[in-house]
């Protein structure tokens, strides 16, 4: 069992800096790769970023690419995204999910945390 819980969210104007943080429960979180989600009301959960269980391989998706980093520390069970350059259409609920294999699809996922909401003024 994995329990994932997000902070870091709140309210940002445009071209601005927020780090997300999600923090693992479970001595087997280390082993699952996790991911970034995100969701606006009426919308599908988006994938974000991505990152292997030893945090040697990343992976983005196209709205993000070149703004957010997502990192690990396993010696302290959580996963960071820091997010830059961020813009009006970042606004959204963020999610950090674990799953055992490689994957943008959320359907692979089996753990969430609750999210936590992001808000990017223009």
């Amino acid at each position: 069992q994995v329990q994932l819980v997000e902070s870091g969210g709140g309210l940002v104007q445009a071209a601005g800096s927020l780090r997300l943080s999600c923090a693992g429960s479970g001595r087997t979180f280390s082993s699952y790769r996790v991911g970034w989600f995100r969701q606006t009301p009426g919308k599908e959960r988006e994938f974000v970023a991505g990152i292997s269980w030893s945090g040697g391989n990343t992976y983005y998706g196209d709205s993000v690419k070149g703004r957010f980093t997502i990192s690990r520390d396993n010696a302290k069970n959580t996963v960071y995204l820091q997010m830059n350059s961020l813009k009006p259409e970042d606004t959204a609920v963020y999610y950090c999910a674990a799953s055992m294999i490689t994957t943008i699809d959320p359907d692979e996922y089996k753990y969430w945390g609750k999210g936590t909401q992001v808000t990017v003024s223009s």
